[in-house]
C-alpha cells in the first residue's frame, strides 16, 4: 500500500518511528513533512496528505500532531477524506470496517509509540466491511456536495 504521510512539530518523532516501521509491512510511503521539530502550522500539512489521498495519489494517509485533533479537522475538510483520530486498536478497527476511513491521525505526544504502532497495524490491515456501513458513508459522501 501506498501511504501519504506526515505530522508537524509535534507529531515528527513519532512520525519517524512510523517510517522506520512501514516498510516491515509491506508499505511504500511519502513523506509531506514536516522535517524537524522546529514549529510548523498542522493545516499546510494535513491538506497536502489529504488532497493525494483524495486525488487517489495514496491507498491511505497518517496525520500526527500533539493531540491528532487539529490534523484530523483540517484534513475532513478536504472533499472525499474520511479522516479517524484514533487513540486505541478499537478506534483503528472500527474506523476502517465501520467508516471506510483513509487516513489515520493520531497524537504524537505522551504516547506509547508501541500502542500507536499497533494502531497503525490495525488500521492499515483492517477492511471496510460495506453493507449497512456503505449506506451510511454514501450519505456523508452527499453531504460533501451540498
Amino acid at each position: 500500500m501506498k501511504i501519504a504521510i506526515g505530522s508537524d512539530h509535534r507529531g515528527y518523532n513519532l512520525k519517524q518511528k512510523i517510517m522506520e516501521y512501514l516498510p516491515g509491512m509491506g508499505h511504500t510511503f511519502q513523506d509531506f513533512g514536516c522535517l524537524s521539530t522546529d514549529s510548523v502550522d498542522y493545516p499546510d500539512i494535513a491538506i497536502k496528505v489529504a488532497e493525494n489521498v483524495a486525488l487517489g495519489e495514496f491507498e491511505s494517509g497518517i496525520l500526527i500532531c500533539g493531540t491528532g485533533l487539529g490534523m484530523s479537522i483540517a484534513a475532513n475538510k478536504v472533499k472525499g477524506v474520511r479522516a479517524a483520530l484514533c487513540y486505541d486498536a478499537l478506534a483503528a478497527s472500527r474506523a476502517r470496517k465501520h467508516n471506510n476511513a483513509n487516513v489515520l491521525c493520531l497524537k504524537g505526544e505522551d504516547v506509547d509509540s508501541n500502542s500507536s504502532l499497533e494502531i497503525v497495524r490495525i488500521f492499515l490491515s483492517t477492511d471496510f466491511e460495506g453493507g449497512r456501513h456503505a449506506r451510511r458513508i454514501e450519505k456523508i459522501t452527499i453531504l460533501e456536495t451540498s
